[in-house]
C-alpha cells in the first residue's frame, strides 16, 4: 500500500512562488519595457532605436508561439491530472521487478544477464 504524501505548506508554496515570480518575470519586464521603448523611439523616427525592432519582433513572435502551445496543451487536457504518469510508472517498474525477481540491473551492481542457448 502506498503511503500519502502530506503537502507543504500552502502558504510557504505561495510565498515561494511569489518570491520566484518576481526574481524571474521582474528583469525580464524590466528588459522588456526597455525593448518597446527603444521601439517607440523608431516608431517615431528616430533612428537611435532602430536596432530595438528586431528582438520586439522575435520576443512577440516567441511569445505568441507559446501561448498558443499553452492553449494546444490544456485543450488536449495535458494538465488534467499531471500526477498519473507517475503513478504509471512505478506501478510498471512494480509489476517488471515481480516478473524477474532475481534481476539486478547493471546500473545498480549486477551482472549482464546471459541468455541460454
Amino acid at each position: 500500500m502506498q503511503e500519502k504524501i502530506k503537502p507543504k505548506n500552502s502558504r510557504a508554496v505561495m510565498t515561494a512562488t511569489v518570491i520566484m515570480g518576481i526574481v524571474i518575470l521582474l528583469p525580464s519586464m524590466v528588459g522588456f519595457i526597455n525593448k518597446l521603448r527603444e521601439f517607440g523611439n523608431v516608431v517615431q523616427g528616430n533612428p537611435d532605436g532602430a536596432f530595438a525592432l528586431t528582438p520586439i519582433v522575435n520576443y512577440t513572435f516567441a511569445s505568441l508561439g507559446f501561448f498558443c502551445l499553452l492553449i494546444w496543451a490544456t485543450a488536449q487536457g495535458m494538465f488534467h491530472d499531471i500526477e498519473g504518469p507517475k503513478h504509471t510508472m512505478l506501478d510498471r517498474e512494480d509489476d517488471l521487478d515481480i516478473d524477474e525477481p532475481e534481476y539486478v540491473p547493471k546500473w545498480a551492481g549486477g551482472a549482464r544477464m546471459q541468455k541460454k542457448s
